[in-house]
């Protein structure tokens, strides 16, 4: 998942990648930036981030703003009759990158410092800029500024990234609302402030939810002795928390059912008091807001400016993807009951529920295919996973990443790596790897800097990846499921995205494409993960050094799709579930948010829906993808049909690898993203390769 804290200023349709860097003098004049903020480095400077305060967040949060109004002043003030590209597009585009400069970092600290103080403040800090961004895509001043350069001789020459710039800011000027009068936007300032509030609200309430179980060591049976080992404790019993690594080992080992459904129930109802009525007023707000602009609904408001277009065919696309997993699910299902049956010794059992598919289908995997998932995990090591996606991804796009030493982050255990590419300093990343309090939940992919071109060389891009694997247990290293390995892959993907941009604007950097194609380039990533070629450099048992057995890749690749049907049915309930409450529900009726998750469940899946879950509380997609989580699904498309030139020359052949890197990776939103796939593939892109990596 990529993640960015989403200015969306008048510029652009698609969400900016939030940057860290200073405005082209040049371009937008010099902001006013405090030498000693450590979240305001001098140019392609490394960001302080162990020395941010309180006062700094606040104080870098001030200075953004201001700079952002100097800059705005100065695009103002160009006469009409001498605006160009270089005095008004330019910096506006630096004008943005700025702007971010700012809430990148702060986005990390909100999501990642241990310090409660400064994660307070981001949060507030994150709140002002957004309202402040909010108003800039309301800016009439600034929108005169664009149209009056658009109807110039010079912008009717425009070709290619920056044609597509000018033409992109402006209809996105156009769905803001500039067709409306000053009291109608005014009222779209408000909504657009509700929404922000709102999404932040929904987001925090996520990261604060504290859900968890407590039981006792006799409940612990079948669990694996190094997660019973880092458990917390309280008293003689054990804490079971509802994060990623811990939910998700539960719900595969343990042996008692009543307490996995007791968990799932608990994982199913995160934040669900808070986040039920903010989510409602989320959807009404949008709601309000799409019918301002003109459109039927939230989802054909949002689609208008993806690769899909509008909702309709969303709805096509999901209706065949239903179609076509509906009998690999039922056959999962049935594969999984016989494991039931078989467990249980008796015949008669008839149905699965969601809490124990989990469970069962590692039984599956240890009686089928004599897959014992913590064996597979011996194999896994985390640093040597980290450089076995390391040496992959260098090899590939040649590229050389070196780490830095002591360097200044947000906690102990995130590290910092330099990247270069011919020997020249291209970029910066981030890992942090581990579960720790008040740390965000999931693994995920933050733009910190985008990369673009400047007066004093080009800008640095930088991306940071926080993640929640296995930590290390005391008389053990940190072993990684190899759905982690997987996950690990994918986010790396996003960075990769980022760090190989060579865009000249802020605007068309890395990811900055639109949503419902970012995620392919992480998506395809994720095949190397599952090749053996690539694994058995870097899969060695954490023990004795013995590498990844060819039998025990064979036997995980044999299983790779076992209930991928149902794992497919899931993400299509999510994605349907996203495109319902924005374009065929209403918040305002009597139907409730989870009546449509009820509904829908049962329909999609082969799962009967659990009475007083709430799973659309915790679904932070709701919120960064509103009417968009389809985007997953759909992008995936384009990631394995690119992933099959890779089949077709050589998984790891250096010249396949640079070209997507150069046709794909390096351009951004340069281009429509359908022509940067067609360009690649050499042909029209097709569904073949998706279905066939879903086993259907």
């Amino acid at each position: 998942m990529m993640l960015s804290f989403s200015f969306r200023a008048a510029s652009r349709g698609a969400v900016v990648l939030l940057s860290a860097a200073t405005l082209d003098a040049a371009a937008a004049g010099h902001p006013t930036a405090a030498p000693a903020n450590p979240l305001m480095p001098s140019f392609n400077q490394p960001i302080a981030f162990s020395k941010a305060t309180k006062a700094d967040v606040q104080q870098a949060t001030t200075l953004a703003i201001a700079n952002t109004k100097t800059a705005l002043t100065a695009i103002y003030n160009v006469p009409t009759a001498k605006r160009t590209f270089a005095n008004t597009m330019l910096p506006l585009d630096a004008l943005n990158d700025n702007f971010g400069s700012v809430a990148g970092p702060i986005s990390i600290l909100f999501n990642a410092s241990p310090d409660s103080a400064v994660r307070n403040q981001a949060e507030r800090s994150l709140a002002l800029i957004s309202k402040y961004g909010n108003e800039l895509e309301l800016d009439e001043k600034l929108y005169r500024a664009v149209k009056d350069y658009s109807k110039t001789k010079e912008a009717q020459t425009l070709t290619g990234p920056r044609k597509k710039f000018l033409t992109e800011t402006v209809e996105e000027y156009e769905r803001n609302g500039f067709a409306l009068s000053p009291e109608k936007r005014q009222e779209l300032q408000k909504l657009n402030d509700k929404i922000a509030d709102l999404s932040l609200a929904f987001g925090a309430n996520i990261a604060k939810d504290r859900s968890h179980m407590l039981v006792s060591e006799a409940d612990l049976k079948g669990l694996p002795d190094d997660y019973i080992k880092s458990r917390p404790r309280e008293g003689a019993a054990y804490r079971i928390n509802v994060d990623g690594p811990s939910y998700g080992t539960f719900m595969k080992y343990a042996e008692s059912e009543p307490l996995r459904k007791k968990l799932y129930t608990l994982y199913n109802n995160r934040a669900s008091e808070a986040n039920l009525p903010v989510l409602k007023q989320l959807l009404i707000e949008r709601q309000k807001k799409a019918q301002l602009l003109g459109y039927k609904t939230y989802a054909a408001y949002q689609t208008s400016s993806r690769m899909v277009k509008n909702p309709e065919t969303v709805w096509a696309f999901e209706t065949k993807l239903v179609d076509r997993v509906k009998q690999k699910s039922q056959q999962d299902l049935e594969e999984l009951l016989a494991v039931k049956r078989t467990y249980l010794k008796d015949p008669s059992v008839k149905t699965i529920a969601p809490w124990e598919t989990s469970f069962y289908n590692n039984l599956l995997m240890q009686s089928k295919y004599q897959l014992d998932g913590e064996k597979v995990k011996e194999y896994f090591e985390v640093n040597h996973v980290v450089d076995g996606l390391f040496n992959t991804t260098q090899q590939l796009f040649g590229l050389k990443f070196n780490e830095v030493k002591s360097p200044s982050v947000w906690h102990q255990d995130a590290r910092m790596f330099e990247v270069q590419r011919d020997g020249k300093l291209i970029g910066r990343f981030y890992i942090d790897l581990f579960p720790r309090e008040n740390k965000y939940t999931h693994a995920a992919c933050f733009g910190i800097q985008s990369g673009r071109a400047t007066a004093q060389g080009y800008q640095l891009p930088t991306a940071a990846l926080l993640c929640n694997f296995n930590a290390p247990t005391p008389g053990k290293p940190a072993l990684m499921n190899h759905s982690q390995v997987v996950t690990f892959f994918h986010e790396f993907g996003h960075v990769m995205h980022n760090l190989l941009t060579t865009a000249e604007l802020s605007s068309q950097s890395g990811t900055s494409v639109k949503r419902d194609f970012v995620e392919a380039p992480s998506q395809i990533l994720e095949n190397w993960a599952w090749n053996y070629d690539a694994l058995k450099t870097f899969a060695k048992h954490y023990q004795t050094g013995e590498v990844l057995p060819k039998p025990l890749y064979d036997k995980m690749w044999a299983a790779r799709n076992v209930g991928s049907g149902l794992a497919a049915s899931q993400q299509i309930l999510y994605g349907t579930l996203d495109m319902t409450l924005h374009d065929r529900f209403d918040p305002n009726g009597t139907e409730t948010t989870t009546d449509v998750l009820k509904k829908l469940q049962n329909q999609i899946t082969p799962f009967a829906y659990l009475d007083g879950t709430n799973m659309q509380a915790a679904f932070g997609h709701l919120t960064g993808y509103g009417a968009g989580y389809y985007g997953y699904m759909w992008s995936k498309v384009y990631a394995e049909d690119m992933f099959s030139v890779f089949e077709k020359n050589g998984i790891m052949d250096s010249k396949t690898g640079l070209r997507y890197r150069d046709y794909i990776l390096a351009k951004g939103g340069t281009d429509e993203e359908y022509n940067l796939v067609k360009n690649f593939l050499g042909r029209e892109p097709n569904q073949e390769a998706f279905f066939k990596s879903l086993g259907l």
